[in-house]
């Protein structure tokens, strides 16, 4: 399971180191695409692997479906660690996420996100704010 916040920096080249924590579940391959609210997702092979069966059973017949589909599997980008622990991030991926110098890397459970600091302060300051009522709900919910 990933957990955690690390702060790290993108160096002129593109590349990111992946925090040792990281590196260990998700191996030396694995999968990086555009995520949801302008981060990157990573997913180790396995995990990858479900999240695609999963969206290759959504109904091509439904339009949101195939747009989500398409925006999802076009920015997916296969990534391998060097000998320093660092990853490729595709110029394509820095420009969605906003990624320049500084970036978050946040563990959520079964992937990784790759978010622009400044990105994530604005994001972690509003989410912290309904903290406490997402909670709530979720409660109800009976999580």
């Amino acid at each position: 399971m990933f957990m955690g916040e690390y702060l790290h920096t993108i160096d002129d080249k593109g590349r990111l180191i992946i925090p040792a924590k990281f590196r260990e579940t998700l191996g030396a391959h694995f999968i990086v695409t555009k995520g949801l609210d302008h981060c990157l997702f990573v997913y180790p092979t396995a995990e990858w692997t479900m999240v695609e069966e999963k969206l290759r059973a959504l109904p091509f017949t439904q339009r949101e479906a195939r747009a989500f589909v398409r925006f999802f599997f076009s920015g997916a980008n296969e990534c391998d660690l060097d000998k320093q622990g660092r990853i490729l991030l595709p110029s394509n991926l820095r420009e969605y996420a906003q990624l320049e110098k500084e970036v978050i890397l946040v563990g959520v459970a079964s992937r990784v996100e790759i978010w622009s600091q400044s990105l994530w302060t604005d994001y972690a300051r509003e989410a912290g704010e309904s903290y406490a009522d997402a909670g709530s709900a979720l409660v109800h919910l009976g999580i």
